[in-house]
């Protein structure tokens, strides 16, 4: 075996630094896996996903597995509005049927890495492609830190080894929320959401490396929400990396 001899003592202090400058999972060389889930409050056959994503979030807690739930708007014109829904995760899932060849959107859908859909209640299919996802490392490291003040939620982010044409996005995530959805498929029914997106936002290019100041959404707090960070190739679809923020 052998033995990286350390007789720098700039570079021991660099290294130092760069523990101290990020407290966030690092993401160089390890498998990961990106659920991207596209849910609704008025389809009656999305709290099964909704659950999985509750349950896959759980399970996999200590791993390099992050749950992204975006709320479609296209069910909102048949009975119920989802108040969690934005025209922007509909255009996405649009998006996404482009990348992967696909001829029609629905719900639940779930996404892997940008690179394949599945329904998004079929347990089995999707752990097997988390298994799958983590089992490849990552081609892109990404660094994010988060803080809080003057009502500003403050990102720091770092990535390396972005593609030609990729972006970095930056995702508010709630981690559970409850609704009582009183019309529409799910009529009389308390749904329980996992990993709702409220926020996500592109960086530019060229500014993978810096701090981004963003909105709090209503309701913000460090314990119920988080940040995850991916970078995307927008040339395919895929996700080269991913981090979950600490605060």
């Amino acid at each position: 075996m052998k033995k990286l001899k350390m007789s720098s003592a700039p570079l021991l202090l660099a290294l130092l630094f760069g523990i101290q400058a990020f407290g966030q999972e690092k993401t160089a060389k390890k498998g990961f896996a990106l659920l991207e889930l596209f849910t609704s409050e008025g389809c009656s056959s999305c709290p099964p996903a909704d659950a999985l994503m509750g349950k896959i979030q759980k399970e996999y807690k200590d791993n390099t597995v992050y749950v992204l739930a975006y709320h479609v708007d296209y069910w909102d014109r048949l009975g119920w509005k989802d108040i969690f829904s934005n025209a922007a995760y509909t255009k996405r899932q649009y998006q996404y049927s482009n990348w992967l060849g696909e001829e029609q959107v629905y719900t639940p859908q779930v996404i892997v890495n940008g690179k394949s859909g599945h329904i998004g209640s079929q347990e089995t299919i999707i752990k097997n492609a988390i298994s799958a996802a983590l089992a490849k490392p990552s081609v892109a490291e990404v660094h994010l830190d988060a803080s809080v003040a003057n009502h500003t939620l403050l990102v720091s982010h770092w990535v390396k080894g972005t593609s030609k044409n990729s972006r970095l996005l930056l995702a508010i995530v709630q981690k559970s929320a409850k609704s009582n959805v009183k019309r529409g498929e799910n009529a009389h029914r308390v749904l329980s959401h996992f990993q709702i997106v409220h926020q996500l936002h592109s960086i530019a290019p060229g500014k993978e490396k810096g701090t981004t100041s963003l909105s709090l959404p209503k309701g913000f707090n460090t314990t119920d929400f988080e940040v995850v960070g991916f970078v995307q190739d927008l040339d395919n679809g895929a996700i080269l990396g991913a981090a979950r923020a600490i605060f």
